[in-house]
């Protein structure tokens, strides 16, 4: 099942000529001119690129994180907000207008599961740029998200990063993304300092 999810990963989802890693392709693999074929995920997509750095390392294969760098990037390239920071939920790879409604929106889930993947990449390639880039991610992410009267983090934000609702558990925000990604790091980071 992971040799197939890896294959599936690099050799279809993952279009380096697009720059980009897509969530919806046709039977026999090709692009589909559609708001879903042209969607892009950047949460889904880091979450993925985090997957097959894991795989790396498991695997002692190093020819598997060139790819894994390059869906971070991608997905920073098209996914980060430059008007107000964070990840977008949504992209279209062409620029167009995109068909859901929260395309804008901040989740927590894609800000946590980028935080992973950008530490794990820094790990495994020292490029400072990964570096660079968990710090801006962290900032953004702890300065929106965590609930400094209650705890425990917002699931959805608008766009500017102001709070969507105080929502913190329901059908689609369990305790998984957030714990398990900062779990992750810390682990990480305490592996890194060692």
């Amino acid at each position: 099942m992971v040799d197939d999810a890896l294959h599936q990963i690099l050799n279809h989802f993952l279009d380096e000529e697009a720059e980009a890693v897509f969530e919806v392709l046709g039977v026999d693999g090709e692009r589909l001119d559609t708001a879903d074929g042209r969607r892009l995920t950047p949460g889904h997509a880091m979450e993925s690129a985090a997957f097959v750095l894991h795989e790396a390392i498991a695997r002692e294969d190093n020819s598997l994180i060139p790819p894994a760098l390059k869906m971070i990037d991608y997905s920073l390239a098209r996914g980060w907000d430059e008007a107000y920071g964070g990840l977008l939920y949504f992209v279209d790879v062409d620029g167009k207008p995109p068909a859901r409604l929260e395309w804008d929106m901040k989740l927590w889930w894609p800000q946590a599961e980028a935080l992973y993947a950008l530490l794990l990449a820094y790990h495994l390639s020292g490029d400072e740029k990964y570096a660079r880039w968990f710090e801006r991610m962290h900032e953004w992410t702890f300065h929106h998200f965590p609930d400094p009267e209650y705890g425990g983090w917002y699931g959805y934000l608008h766009r500017d990063g102001s709070v969507s609702t105080p929502l913190k558990g329901g059908l689609w925000k369990g305790f998984f993304h957030s714990p398990r990604a900062l779990w992750l790091c810390w682990k990480l980071l305490a592996e890194m300092l060692a």
